[in-house]
């Protein structure tokens, strides 16, 4: 039996058969940069979204003429169309603000499929093996081309706020020039640029607004869900590099962003963090617009607790960093999602309990109301939380951790009890499974051994 959004998904094909990319346009607005883009469902449904840039001192007008400017442009646009493209999912995308190869169609095709695999998963929907097809209408064919040699702005930090980023932007900053850059600054993020040492007039900083019409039409029951915001982000910050001379882009996605979040699919809520995503992006950019950026996650070989390890060496960062997204507006940690459970469990064999209590507002491990959650985190669920969390093996093995640490099973915390009763036979050696998950170094594309060496170092000196 279908489901009712299925339906509503192929009531919206038939009826809204077409998605135009008609154009986009660049102007200069107080030495900012304002990018609009121009979609359409039909005749009926309009949406005209806005980046908002800095541009560098003495930026020169005639850039926003120059033909590899313009393809960055054209293919942001192409990602941010995801948006409002899933608003009804027409079959057909017709492209006028450009053209672009075969071979990119097939980029953008895989984009479109995995990178909403959690909005059709959880709108209960099929797709199809290609859920949209790309029609040409002559547009510009944008060449891949290359960058002045000026590239000496070193690399380019995109911060969220998070502890991921907080690690990245401190470590690398040891040894290179590193910019931060901000989508859309909130107080976590401009204070993780601060607290690594980075004034606010150091920061790059770009606002993303969303059309008006889209959240309309959402308020009206068309279809809405997770997009690949990190793929929106990754041409975002090829934009800012262009502009203000890096070389480098270092992303802070890890190993762990790699597992789906449903088991045995493709359907992973951080697709478009993963490696996968990250090698198809390299290429892409490599191929089609430029080589002289280089697109990485610096902790791709990391795993979250790797992470959690190092974050704990940085304490100026751990009253001010946030990872949830629920309280993201009002800065805080709501204390009852997946990522503030996940963040609290992964920091604990690092932090002190009595800390982490302090910076949560409230101990996670003794509220028995996040056992569904937990199960969901520790693979007893049939899905793991569709949010930027760890692997299931991460988790298990930091509450087998937690469970050691406590000992004494009358004096475990409500969810360390309620975990050791679903896992009996909690495995001996944990010391060198903890051990050889603190050791681990995964497959990467950091382009300097330097820097792999210095991350090397820094994973021997977490202690717990």
């Amino acid at each position: 039996m279908k489901s009712q959004k299925q339906n509503l998904y192929e009531h919206f094909r038939r009826t809204q058969p077409e998605f135009t990319y008609k154009k986009f346009s660049c102007d200069l607005i107080d030495n900012k940069l304002l990018v609009k883009y121009y979609f359409n469902i039909g005749e009926k449904y309009f949406f005209s979204p806005e980046h908002f840039l800095p541009l560098p001192p003495g930026f020169d007008e005639k850039k926003l003429k120059n033909s590899l400017f313009r393809n960055i442009i054209f293919n942001l646009g192409m990602v941010e169309a995801i948006s409002y493209w899933k608003s009804a999912c027409p079959p057909r995308m017709l492209i006028h603000a450009g053209t672009l190869h075969e071979e990119q169609l097939g980029f953008w095709k895989k984009l479109f499929l995995h990178g909403l695999g959690e909005f059709f998963y959880v709108n209960g929907i099929e797709p199809g093996d290609e859920p949209i097809h790309f029609v040409q209408n002559n547009g510009i064919a944008f060449q891949r081309s290359s960058l002045p040699n000026d590239r000496s702005a070193g690399v380019l930090v995109p911060v969220g706020g998070g502890k991921d980023s907080v690690v990245t932007l401190e470590v690398l900053s040891r040894q290179h020039k590193c910019t931060p850059y901000i989508m859309n600054p909130r107080e976590a993020s401009m204070r993780s640029a601060k607290f690594a040492g980075y004034s606010e007039s150091d920061v790059l900083s770009s606002e993303r607004s969303i059309d008006p019409a889209l959240l309309d039409m959402n308020d009206q029951g068309f279809l809405n869900g997770h997009t690949p915001f990190s793929a929106l982000l990754a041409f975002t910050a090829v934009l800012m590099a262009f502009l203000h001379g890096h070389a480098e882009i270092a992303l802070s996605n890890e190993s762990s962003a790699n597992e789906p979040s449903i088991p045995g699919t493709k359907i992973n809520h951080q697709y478009s963090k993963s490696l996968e995503f990250e090698n198809d992006f390299r290429e892409y950019l490599a191929k089609y617009i430029t080589g002289d950026i280089n697109y990485y996650s610096f902790l791709r070989p990391l795993n979250e607790l790797q992470i959690a390890g190092l974050f704990s060496m940085f304490p100026a960062h751990h009253e001010s960093f946030r990872s949830c997204n629920v309280g993201s507006k009002t800065n805080s940690w709501c204390g009852n999602c997946p990522k503030c459970l996940f963040t609290f469990i992964v920091l604990s064999p690092f932090i002190s309990h009595k800390k982490l209590v302090s910076l949560f507002g409230k101990d996670l491990l003794n509220d028995g109301s996040l056992i569904p959650l937990l199960d969901k985190l520790t693979g007893n669920a049939a899905e793991k939380p569709f949010d930027c969390v760890g692997t299931i093996d991460e988790v298990n093995l930091a509450m087998r951790f937690l469970v050691s640490v406590y000992g004494n099973a009358d004096k475990l915390p409500v969810l360390l009890k309620y975990y050791r009763s679903q896992n009996m036979q909690l495995k001996t050696g944990l010391s060198q499974e903890f051990s050889a998950a603190l050791a681990r170094f995964d497959e990467h594309n950091i382009p300097s051994q330097k820097d792999v060496n210095l991350l090397k170092s820094l994973l021997n000196d977490i202690s717990y």
